[in-house]
């Protein structure tokens, strides 16, 4: 099993009262020591507002956020933990994915879900959905990136989403295409879809017993389009809050995922922001665990 760091944004009102730039700095300063460290990836949420509630306080959009640090890393993955569909077309998407997978050589994975915080839909003119909607548009946005990733123009018709004898170039680096990442917990819809059309399912701040409940469940799910469960990664987003702190509690949890064979974890730091030694204590948590950490970046 890999760890990855979701990288301080302020979603969750760790820079509340900080100035944009000083901000920018310290989540910059963190992308790199995420790396000396040994991570196997960083991390970005895809939010506008903050977390629970909507404050005047800045959180950083995710696209531009994680092409800056594409820029200035050298070794660890790139990813958004998780896109939310309804924010950007599909195509445009791919788009992006395929000039950042670029612009990092070949180290950025596509991480996508329906959305779900109904503040930031509205105030930002997507209106909000029900649920089926925005799980019928996700099903076709997929479709959609993985045609606009392989070879050729890509053509496909839906509700939702379409696109029409499409040109994409650069496709990225990665072969045979950029991986692509579902988010969610839904066991009818969301899983059905990752089965399909997804490298990885990344379960949010799910337990390591509600883990164990449910692989049965994602195996079957692959199962029903004839295809190898060992060829869908799972992966875990650890709440901050579940696991804030470090030591024992923390590294056993860590340890209960990678024996369920779980491929990776991502978790937002956020002691990390004030606190100098939170990602070291975090990475040393996730050696007892047991979890893959990676060498030290070239400099």
């Amino acid at each position: 099993m890999k760890a990855g760091v979701i990288i301080p944004q302020g979603w969750t009102g760790e820079y509340d009262g900080w100035e944009p730039r000083r901000a920018w700095e310290r989540s910059a300063a963190l992308a790199d020591e995420a790396e000396e460290l040994g991570f196997e990836s960083i991390w970005a949420f895809d939010h506008f507002h903050t977390v629970p509630e909507p404050t005047d306080e800045l959180t950083f959009e995710s696209f531009t956020f994680l092409t800056a640090l594409a820029a200035r890393t050298k070794r660890v993955r790139l990813g958004h933990i998780v896109l939310s569909n309804g924010f950007r077309n599909p195509a445009l998407v791919a788009k992006m994915a395929s000039t950042l997978d670029v612009i990092s050589d070949g180290r950025f994975e596509i991480g996508i879900g329906a959305g779900w915080k109904r503040d930031e839909w509205e105030a930002y003119g997507y209106g909000f959905p029900e649920t089926k909607q925005r799980l019928d548009a996700l099903s076709d946005s997929l479709q959609v990136l993985r045609a606009m990733l392989r070879p050729g123009r890509a053509t496909f018709e839906g509700r939702h989403a379409s696109v029409r004898d499409a040109i994409n170039l650069p496709k990225g680096l990665q072969t045979p295409r950029i991986p692509i990442m579902v988010g969610g917990n839904g066991p009818e819809r969301t899983w059905r879809m990752a089965a399909r059309y997804a490298d990885e399912l990344n379960l949010d701040g799910m337990e390591p017993e509600e883990v164990e409940k449910n692989l049965p469940v994602i195996h079957d799910r692959c199962a029903e389009v004839d295809r190898d469960p060992a060829s869908l990664a799972v992966s875990v987003h650890m709440w901050w809050e579940q696991a804030k702190a470090a030591g024992g509690e923390r590294s056993q949890r860590m340890a209960a995922y990678r024996e369920l064979g779980v491929s990776r974890v991502q978790m937002l730091v956020r002691d990390a922001v004030a606190d100098d030694e939170a990602l070291a204590a975090f990475a040393d948590d996730c050696r007892t665990a047991g979890v893959e950490m990676g060498a030290a970046a070239l400099v």
